[in-house]
């Protein structure tokens, strides 16, 4: 079954379209998604784009410092499994936090980050995020 992510919309741009990441083991992790249909690599991406996304990650920064304070970022170009122009903001936590009666543990803090692929992530968890996060961005 293919998965509905538009209810993870956090705010969409011209040229790019964030949302709440499917996985929160990293605790308001969020993908920005080049809304260009051929956008395929980093180094295509036009000087327009560039600038967006400039802007997108540092609005973006400070929107998940001001819901979930974590104490660093990571931000991944990756593409190995999504075909596709797009980022990873990942924020990472020197300590365990508590969110929604969840404890949030990054095991990997002060090295590579690694998705936790047995975190569970239910729905009101991402929704919750989604919507802060939407808040936040306004």
């Amino acid at each position: 079954m293919k998965r509905d992510y538009s209810k993870f919309l956090i705010k969409e741009f011209r040229h790019w379209s964030v949302y709440a990441h499917e996985n929160q083991g990293y605790l308001g992790r969020c993908v920005i998604w080049c809304t260009r249909k051929n956008a395929l690599d980093l180094t295509h991406a036009t000087e327009d784009e560039w600038k967006e996304l400039f802007a997108i990650l540092k609005t973006l920064r400070r929107a998940v410092l001001a819901c979930f304070n974590p104490d660093w970022f990571n931000y991944a170009f990756l593409g190995n499994e999504t075909r596709h122009l797009h980022a990873h903001l990942v924020p990472r936590y020197a300590q365990p936090k508590k969110f929604m009666g969840i404890t949030f543990t990054d095991a990997c803090y002060g090295h590579l980050y690694k998705t936790n692929r047995d975190f569970v992530t239910s729905e009101a968890l991402l929704q919750e995020v989604t919507m802060r996060l939407k808040k936040a961005l306004g």
